[in-house]
C-alpha cells in the first residue's frame, strides 16, 4: 500500500463543478458549484447539508463514481478513476447493500477477495472485525436476516476490510441504538489515532460534533461555511465565567473583584459554544435568506385536495340527504315536521367542522335512525289511504 505524505492532502478540489444534464444536453440542475476544500492525512472531517445541497455528489465524484463537470479533484495524490486510489478507499453507503443469501463471515470473506487478500488474511481480518463489530455470534447467519442496525455494523466491517487510508462513511450510525451509535463513534475516533482520515456525512449534528475536526457545510452546492469545530461553534463576543457555587455576598465580592485571586476554586474563563446544530440550522436559513438556489427539496404549501373539506363535506350530504318519496297520481300525504331534522344535520355539520369525529358519527347514526322511522311511518300512512281509496 503506497504512503502518503503527511503534507499532502487526501482530497484537494479546486472550482470542483458538477451540472447534471438533461437528454438534450442541456443545463438541468448544478448539483456542485465551484467548491474549493482539502481533507488533511489524520482529519476526521464532517461534511454537512440538507437534502440535495450536493453531499452525496460531490462523495461520488471522490469516489470516482460521476466525472465533474469543472475543477480539478485529486484523491491520494491520483485521479478518483485511478484503482490504486480506490485499493486505499473504503466506503459504507447509506444503505448497505449486501447479498442477503451469505453470511455474515462469507460477505467479508468475499470484499476480501476484490482486495487480492490471501486466505489466511482474509480469515485473520474477518475474525478480528466480526469480534469488533459485536457480530461475532451470528457470522454464519444470512446476511438477509439481520435487522438494520445488524446490517450496518456489517457494512461498517467491509468498509474496513482493505485497511483502507481514507474512509468515507455516509450516514454511519443510521439504524443503530444508542449504543452502537456509541461504538461507532469510538471506532472512528480510534481510527484517527491510527493515522487514518475520516470522512462523514450525517444528518445526525451531534455525533458529528462528538468525532469530527473540521466540518464543511454545503447548501445550494456551494460551501457555506467550513472551520474547525472550536471557530465555528466558539462564541468570541461574550465569556464565560466558571467558578464553583456561591452565596450571594461572595459572588458580589467576584463581581467587584474579578481579577483578584479566589482562593475557594479554580476559576476558569472561555468562551460559551453553542452546539452544532444550533450553527448548522443559522448557516442554513441565512442562505434561505439570500434566495440561494438549490436542487434538493423545500417545504411548500399543503396540497389543495388535502386542505379543504368541501368534498367531504358533499359525501356527507349525501349520505344524510333524506330520500324523496315519489307516488304518482295518488292522495298527498301531510308532510312530516322536519324542523329537528334540519337541527339535528345543523349540528352535525358544526361537530365535523369542528372535526370531533366520535360525536359527529353518534349523530349521523340517530338521524339515520330517525330517518327510517319517519319513512316507515309515511309508508304506514300511505298504505292506509290506498286502502281507504280502494
Amino acid at each position: 500500500m503506497t504512503e502518503i505524505n503527511s503534507d499532502s492532502p487526501i482530497v484537494s478540489a479546486v472550482g470542483l463543478t458538477k451540472v447534471f444534464k438533461d437528454f438534450w444536453g442541456r443545463p438541468k440542475a448544478k448539483a456542485v458549484n465551484d467548491i474549493d476544500f482539502e481533507i488533511k492525512k489524520g482529519e476526521v472531517i464532517g461534511l454537512l447539508g440538507p437534502n440535495g445541497s450536493g453531499k452525496s455528489t460531490t462523495v461520488k465524484m471522490i469516489l470516482g463514481l460521476l466525472y465533474p463537470t469543472a475543477g480539478q479533484l485529486s484523491v491520494l495524490g491520483r485521479s478518483p478513476q485511478a484503482v490504486e486510489s480506490k485499493k486505499e478507499i473504503g466506503y459504507l453507503p447509506e444503505e448497505s447493500y449486501l447479498y442477503k443469501y451469505l453470511t455474515a463471515e462469507e460477505t467479508l470473506d468475499f470484499f476480501g477477495s476484490l482486495f487480492d487478500l490471501s486466505k489466511e488474511e482474509r480469515e485473520r481480518r474477518i475474525e478480528q472485525l466480526l469480534d469488533m463489530v459485536g457480530m461475532s455470534h451470528a457470522r454464519r447467519r444470512r446476511v438477509g436476516e439481520f435487522s438494520k442496525g445488524m446490517a450496518r455494523r456489517i457494512g461498517l466491517a467491509q468498509a474496513m476490510i482493505n485497511d483502507p487510508e481514507f474512509l468515507i462513511l455516509d450516514e454511519p450510525t443510521s439504524g443503530l441504538d444508542p449504543l452502537g451509535c456509541k461504538e461507532v463513534k469510538d471506532l472512528i475516533l480510534m481510527l484517527k489515532k491510527r493515522g487514518k482520515t475520516v470522512l462523514v456525512t450525517s444528518h445526525l449534528l451531534s455525533d458529528v460534533e462528538d468525532v469530527c475536526d473540521r466540518v464543511i457545510i454545503l447548501f445550494g452546492g456551494q460551501i457555506r461555511a467550513q472551520g474547525s469545530m472550536n471557530d465555528l461553534l466558539t462564541v468570541s463576543d461574550s465569556t464565560c465565567i466558571t467558578v464553583p457555587t456561591l452565596k450571594q455576598p461572595e459572588m458580589e465580592k467576584l463581581l467587584a473583584e474579578l481579577r483578584k485571586d479566589y482562593n475557594e476554586g479554580e476559576i476558569s474563563v472561555s468562551h460559551p459554544r453553542r452546539s452544532l446544530e444550533e450553527y448548522f440550522l443559522d448557516v442554513i436559513s441565512k442562505a434561505r435568506q439570500e434566495s440561494v438556489e438549490t436542487s434538493g427539496a423545500g417545504a411548500g404549501k399543503i396540497a389543495e385536495y388535502l386542505s379543504t373539506d368541501d368534498d367531504k363535506d358533499k359525501v356527507l350530504d349525501t349520505l344524510i340527504k333524506e330520500p324523496e318519496v315519489q307516488v304518482k297520481e295518488e292522495p298527498e300525504v301531510p308532510a312530516a315536521d322536519t324542523n329537528k331534522a334540519v337541527d339535528a344535520e345543523q349540528f352535525l355539520h358544526s361537530l365535523t367542522d369542528k372535526g370531533e369525529k366520535e360525536q359527529a358519527k353518534a349523530v349521523e347514526s340517530a338521524i339515520a335512525e330517525e330517518k327510517k322511522q319517519a319513512m316507515a311511518e309515511a309508508d304506514d300512512k300511505l298504505n292506509s289511504l290506498l286502502k281507504g281509496q280502494k
